[in-house]
């Protein structure tokens, strides 16, 4: 039997659609696209248009980029004539199965460079809002996400495909969706799924349920949520539309609470916005209120809201504000608990609550098992007496990790899990459906022992034990050997320095003793730390060999000294520009810049904290059930290629407490499914993998010989996944080349042909030739990882000595190093020539390096200037403008041009001194 064509395919998936209600059209070209939209514009809105009223509607919807258009989609066009206005709908929102649904095939486009013709296209209300994008069984979709992207570049903006919102890819058994936007990865498409995860991926069954026309005009109305900080598209997953869907039904049926079970790191907030969203949409909601359990989360959910939708929500500094957001006609309002609870206790605020009291409240609960939520929750919910209240977590409280105390309910009676509190689960997603999707990274758990102990104890099992050895635990040769392992293994754990790390801590008396630590070690780590301190303690408690500062003093010192690493001037005082809420905010910020290598914490940042760039955790502290997983999942969040797990080192033996934790709340899956397999079974892959390619490529020479495309293609696939092990391998502390069957310089020869392999391909791409080799995912990031960067090349420059006998060869060095960099490659020349003039210069090298940078940028924004007969100042504002507030304003570029230019003409040449303009600023960017 034969494959199954792309045509067949194609064909199948029209006949399939027809007979589930969509209207087959036959549109060969642009043209008929547009003669037909006008007709279903005319049927939607019941209303006969001239041709010079359609022209104005084109011209309306032509003008903006993609996240402009998806505004334009979702507004009504005001058309005025002679006697009336009326006004346009492109898309029903409200009623969306009253659109109107075609399907066809093949329309062709002239507007780009080149022909291209489309796979299937899906019209409602005669735009084109879905494309799909068809490659025969046995072919990766990854290539169908590649002809997307290059119709998207081509062809697409200069039509109405340029209102496309969701594209899907499909070979027949693999189908994905993905919004449109002007960024694309293809890390970044989904498959579509039931309400149980399982993956729907026969591209007929997604036909059936994702393409059925309520469905995917429900999603495209309701569920793409317009993100105005980044101005782009974001279609919900298929769990994210689940928990939505699971809570309007809830609040419709008016009759149960419920709680929503996604695993930390999976997308909660954009869940909670949209389902927050969704609910103040109702006629019959009065006010939604997303409760967190404290103030930075606050702040950082109110901020994140309306990043999704400005203004679309209110934080509460304080308790009056919260009480005048209530007693307004805000709908979505985000406060703490602790400000909630004040609120309704306070007798001067009650005559303005008085009449929200009654009104028809939801409660939407942040991390509802939190203890704090005992007496506090009930109040609330005494309070509002027609209220729904809705939790959301990622790790609930079930009878295997309930504390003692537990909650209250309404009747006074002591509650101790997340069910007994908010009822029934509307929707599970953990953890490791979250990983299957890589949505999440796994854990890679090390445990090191710092001391001859009991090997099967488990100090996190019994606070006896606890107090008996804390004494050890807390020995200062314990804290130093410990400091020193974290120093010697930091930059294996964060890639030199690419990623960052948080150390928790038993106590804040232990948190001091390892930051004085730190302070004593010689190293050039940015170490902060931050901690809540008490208003009235035991001075002895924290102090020194004075015993006499309290956490306070300790921590005003410690902030001293991060006011002095970066120019700040915070301190515990509660003045609001430099208070202690703003230190908070800005060690947040520096973590997810990398500007802090390690943060030293108890409690604080263990939970809710979200960094891309964060993928180490230092241990030395009792975690187990919910608390062991917040913490770790402070390290599982998707970055780069190098980022492929979360990294966990601890110091106390708390082996027991992960499986226990892990097993709990991936209900009860295999351990191997969260925490990523041990270093020995990662060795035994990786000498079976180097066995491989030494088998088939047992030279560089056999590389070179390699004539066909897929033979390249094989040795690229075979070397790529070798690659991927051995950045795993590479973040063990244990790990030497002593233990693999490869030296460093082989590993690193094979990886030259391997990156030359990658610029074959890249040039081919820029040359426009279609290769079997462009379909190939090279991961190039991996080869990212070494710490060969303008730092290391400027202290190899100090140790220059120009009177040494051995000047030439360091200098040779220095430039091999150079060429190794991936990071240098492009700015090889500038770095070779400070070089070459590095023996006649004097003085810093560093000071040097940087005037020598200076001198060249400015020579060659100069001939750019005088090349493209432009005013040199405006574009030297131009970058000093980006260069301090990261920001490209183009409207600086306007006023550099020196001659009038048509439209057309100042466009284009705009265009490309942009991209000049940008490469330069990448050149000269160190």
């Amino acid at each position: 039997m034969s494959t199954q064509s792309e045509a067949a395919l194609e064909k199948n998936l029209i006949a399939q659609l027809s007979s589930c209600g969509y209207e087959q059209v036959t549109i060969p070209d642009l043209d008929a696209l547009e003669a037909n939209f006008k007709e279903q514009l005319e049927k939607h809105n019941n209303v006969s248009l001239t041709n010079e009223e359609f022209k104005r509607i084109l011209t309306h919807l032509d003008g903006g980029g993609t996240f402009k258009k998806a505004l334009k989609l979702r507004d009504k066009f005001e058309l005025h004539r002679d006697n009336e206005t009326i006004y346009i709908e492109f898309l029903d929102c409200e009623e969306w199965c009253k659109n109107r649904f075609q399907v066809t095939n093949q329309v062709t486009n002239h507007a780009g460079r080149y022909e291209n013709r489309y796979d299937v296209t899906i019209l409602i209300n005669g735009l084109p809002l879905v494309q799909v994008e068809l490659k025969r069984r046995g072919k990766e979709i990854k290539e169908a996400f590649n002809q997307i992207c290059r119709y998207k570049k081509d062809s697409y903006e200069k039509s109405l495909f340029a209102y496309i919102q969701i594209f899907v890819v499909s070979n027949g058994v693999n189908t994905r969706y993905f919004a449109n936007n002007k960024s694309m990865s293809s890390k970044q498409i989904f498959a579509w799924t039931d309400e149980e995860n399982t993956s729907v991926n026969n591209l007929s069954d997604f036909a059936d349920s994702f393409l059925e026309r309520c469905h995917l005009s429900k999603m495209i109305a309701k569920y793409i949520v317009l993100h105005q900080q980044d101005r782009c598209l974001m279609v919900l997953r298929p769990y994210q539309f689940y928990a939505a869907e699971a809570i309007s039904e809830s609040v419709d049926a008016a009759a149960q609470n419920g709680y929503i079970w996604h695993t930390t790191g999976s997308g909660k907030t954009l869940t909670s916005f949209k389902t927050a969203q969704l609910l103040a949409e109702k006629g019959t909601v009065d006010k939604v209120v997303f409760v967190v359990d404290r103030k930075d989360l606050d702040y950082q959910t109110t901020k994140e809201f309306n990043h999704f939708s400005d203004g679309s929500v209110s934080g509460s500094e304080n308790t009056s504000s919260l009480v005048k957001h209530l007693g307004s006609e805000q709908k979505v309002i985000v406060t703490t608990i602790q400000k909630l609870t004040r609120a309704i206790s306070a007798e001067r605020h009650s005559k303005v609550l008085q009449c929200v009291k009654e009104k028809r409240v939801v409660f939407i609960f942040d991390e509802c098992h939190r203890s704090q939520f005992g007496d506090m929750h009930t109040a609330i919910t005494k309070f509002f007496t027609n209220h729904q209240c809705y939790g959301f977590t990622g790790t609930p409280i079930f009878a295997e990790n309930a504390s003692s105390g537990g909650l209250v309910d309404k009747d006074g009676h002591r509650q101790n899990t997340t069910k007994s509190l908010f009822g029934e689960c509307l929707h599970k997603y953990i953890i490791q459906d979250a990983i299957s999707d890589e949505n999440v990274l796994g854990f890679c758990v090390e445990y090191i022992k710092t001391f001859k102990q009991n090997e099967s104890a488990d100090d996190s099992d019994a606070e006896v034990e606890a107090i008996d050895t804390e004494e050890i635990f807390q020995a200062p040769e314990r804290i130093s050997l410990v400091t020193d392992h974290i120093l010697s293994n930091h930059s294996r754990k964060t890639f030199d320095r690419n990623f960052t790390a948080i150390f928790a801590v038993k106590s804040i008396p232990v948190l001091i003793k390892y930051y004085e630590e730190f302070k004593k070690h010689k190293h050039d780590l940015t170490i902060a730390t931050i901690f809540s301190f008490g208003a009235n303690e035991d001075p002895e408690e924290y102090a020194g060999e004075e015993k006499t500062q309290s956490s306070r003093d300790m921590l005003e010192s410690f902030m001293q000294d991060y006011n002095t690493q970066f120019g700040t001037n915070f301190s515990t005082t509660s003045g609001k520009e430099n208070s202690f809420n703003s230190y908070y905010i800005d060690v947040a910020r520096r973590v997810k810049e990398k500007q802090i290598d390690i943060l030293i914490v108890v409690n604080m940042f263990l939970t809710g904290f979200d960094s891309k760039t964060l993928n180490t955790l230092y241990v030395d502290k009792n975690l187990k059930y919910h608390g062991l997983i917040q913490t770790f999942s402070r390290t599982n969040r998707l970055y780069n290629e190098q980022k492929k797990h979360g990294n966990v080192v601890c110091y106390r033996p708390i082996k027991k407490a992960v499986d226990t934790a892990v097993t709990l709340f991936s209900d009860k899956s295999p351990l191997e499914e969260v925490l990523m397999k041990s270093y020995e079974e990662h060795l035994e892959e990786f000498n079976r993998l180097i066995e491989m390619v030494k088998g088939a490529y047992p030279t560089l020479e056999s590389i070179d010989d390699l004539q066909s495309e897929e033979d390249k293609k094989n040795f690229i696939e075979v070397f790529r996944a070798l690659l991927r092990i051995k950045t795993r391998l590479a973040s063990f502390v244990d790990f030497t080349f002593d233990d693999v069957k490869i030296t460093e310089q082989e590993v690193e020869d094979y990886t030259s042909k391997y990156r030359d392999l990658y610029d074959e391909v890249v040039n081919r791409a820029e040359a426009e030739k279609v290769s079997v080799l462009d379909d190939i995912d090279f991961e190039i990031e991996l080869l990212r990882k070494d710490n060969i960067n303008v730092d290391y090349i400027l202290s190899l420059l100090n140790e220059l000595d120009p009177d040494s006998k051995s000047f030439e060869k360091d200098k040779a060095f220095i430039i091999q190093k150079i060429n190794d960099s991936h990071e240098l490659k492009s700015k090889k020349e500038l770095v070779e020539a400070f070089v070459a003039k590095h023996s006649n210069l004097e003085g810093d090298v560093e000071t040097n390096f940087a005037k020598f940078l200076e001198k060249k940028k400015q020579k060659e924004l100069k001939a750019l200037a005088k090349r493209e007969n432009l005013h040199e100042d405006k574009l030297r504002a131009f970058i000093d403008e980006y260069e301090f507030s990261g920001r490209k304003d183009e409207s600086i570029l306007d006023e550099a041009f020196t001659e009038s230019l048509g439209l057309l003409k100042r466009r284009t040449k705009k265009k490309g001194i942009l991209t000049m303009l940008n490469a330069l600023i990448d050149k000269f960017k160190m």
